[in-house]
């Protein structure tokens, strides 16, 4: 897609350019505006072990102690998350790394928080599990809704942990125990004690799909010395676009690590099922309207029940299809529901809503895609409540027409490419956001022009995977012969 920087290798050098080139100007996407902009190559090693940095020493002994001070708030957090989602009572030895005596065989490991990351990396995992059967690939998350995500989605042909907190003796444990070969950490996740440990033990590590907002940034402010150092042990930072490169740069990665990949999120597998799905939905509920309400969060709850019920005085017949971004939410949202005097089905219970449900409670894992085929309309959570937004692209991709709230701080930049195509109705407010999707609901021919952009958009946006694999590759285990 114009505009969006390519990362450059040298074939058959192992070499890489750094900085992405940017089509048009030809010059490095990170490089400085000066007479040395010219495309620089590297040191190809992997960076060498800083022993000998007092301030490191200081700093993460510092670091450390405040953990392990911690660690009764760190039981506390799991009790307390436990009586909302039961899974995390679930599996502890893995939050501190107190494994078997067996150790693994060597792995490659991609980490990925939680669902939405799970979704960000699975173009890559797909392609290293097409390309690469021979690599054993470990998947860790942190929360049990990742967990989950990743179980769907590949079974057994992954092994899947949680990833330990970042206390130093549990993050030696872990890399000792599944000795990972190469690192791939998915977006924004920098634990300095994983990061030098892994550096300590000569594991080359990236941080894949990279992004890093401005309230990220100023946020990891306190923390700034410590995480700089941290970074600077990356084989290479993959920013999904220049203004998240810089702005690794500014937090302390070296530029020259930084290279501009894209966004995975546009490299999104196109399913048959889907549309298979919506035919099968319309043979249950009908063919009247529908709009889904997706990755919704508690705030945003009362604002979904205002919005369905003023939409369903202009079509009575109008369908809510209901997607909580969390699963202790899917009890509590279909008795909003019924509060509200609505007839309600889940899809647990009744698999499909038949022609007289006025909401469909989505409380399965996994299947969003499929029901963001069954709306006219989407309107995707985090972005009413404070959050930062979800992703945009899956509604588009499958041809929904996409609303949000004015928050959206995680996906500014496909916000803005979105936008910039006509392909997105940003609401300001609950209120905003009800009148985007009845103008939607109401102008067919608005919609399909809308959907039409979006989809063309994501087309337009592939190829962020194949960069990706070409700069891993370099540190990717080689074919058995």
């Amino acid at each position: 897609m114009s505009g969006i920087p390519l990362a450059l290798r040298e074939c058959g050098s192992g070499a890489m350019h750094n900085p992405a080139f940017d089509r048009g100007n030809g010059k490095p996407a990170l490089a400085k505006d000066d007479d040395q902009s010219e495309s620089r190559i590297p040191n190809p090693r992997y960076p060498s072990r800083m022993r000998n940095d007092p301030i490191e020493h200081l700093l993460r002994a510092l670091y450390s102690a405040a953990l392990y001070l911690l660690v009764p708030v760190t039981v506390y957090h799991l009790i307390w998350r436990g009586f909302r989602q039961p899974e995390y009572f679930q599996r502890w030895n893995e939050r501190y790394a107190a494994y078997g005596a067996q150790g693994h065989h060597e792995t490659v490991w991609i980490h990925a928080v939680s669902v939405g990351e799970v979704g960000a990396a699975a173009p890559l995992i797909n392609a290293l599990l097409r390309e690469r059967p021979d690599l054993r690939l470990l998947v860790s998350t942190i929360t049990p809704t990742g967990s989950s995500r990743a179980r769907a989605l590949w079974g057994d042909r992954v092994e899947h942990v949680y990833l330990p907190y970042d206390l130093s003796g549990a993050v030696r444990r872990f890399l000792r125990h599944y000795r990972p070969r190469l690192g791939l950490i998915v977006e924004t996740e920098l634990w300095p004690n994983l990061l030098f440990c892994c550096r300590d033990q000569g594991i080359p590590v990236y941080i894949v799909n990279a992004r890093l907002s401005e309230r990220s940034l100023r946020g990891y402010r306190v923390l700034r010395a410590l995480v700089g150092r941290a970074l600077r042990t990356l084989r290479a930072v993959a920013a999904q676009s220049r203004r998240d490169g810089e702005r690794f740069v500014r937090l302390g990665a070296d530029r020259d690590a930084v290279v501009v990949t894209g966004n995975l999120k546009f490299d999104i597998a196109m399913d048959p099922r889907w549309q298979a799905s919506a035919a099968t939905f319309r043979e249950h509920a009908g063919t009247r309207p529908a709009w889904i309400a997706a990755s919704t969060h508690p705030e945003e709850e009362a604002a979904v029940v205002a919005i369905h019920r003023r939409l369903r005085e202009r079509w009575p017949d109008l369908l809510l299809l209901w997607a909580p971004r969390h699963p202790e939410r899917f009890r509590p949202v279909s008795q909003a529901a019924i509060d509200a005097g609505w007839r309600v089905a889940t899809r647990r219970l009744t698999r499909w809503p038949d022609r007289d449900d006025a909401v469909f409670v989505i409380d399965t894992l996994g299947e969003l895609m499929d029901f963001y085929a069954c709306a006219q309309v989407a309107f995707v959570g985090g972005s009413l409540q404070d959050i930062g937004g979800h992703n945009m692209l899956e509604p588009a991709a499958v041809g929904t027409a996409v609303v949000t709230g004015p928050h959206l701080h995680n996906f500014a930049d496909i916000a803005r490419q979105l936008r910039s195509v006509d392909a997105l109705c940003v609401g300001e407010d609950a209120d905003a956001v009800g009148d985007a999707i009845e103008a939607l609901l109401a102008d067919g021919a608005r919609r399909t022009a809308m959907t039409a952009a979006g989809m063309a958009l994501v087309m337009q946006g592939r190829g962020a995977l194949a960069r990706t694999l070409e700069l891993v590759g370099r540190d990717l285990p080689r074919k058995p012969a």
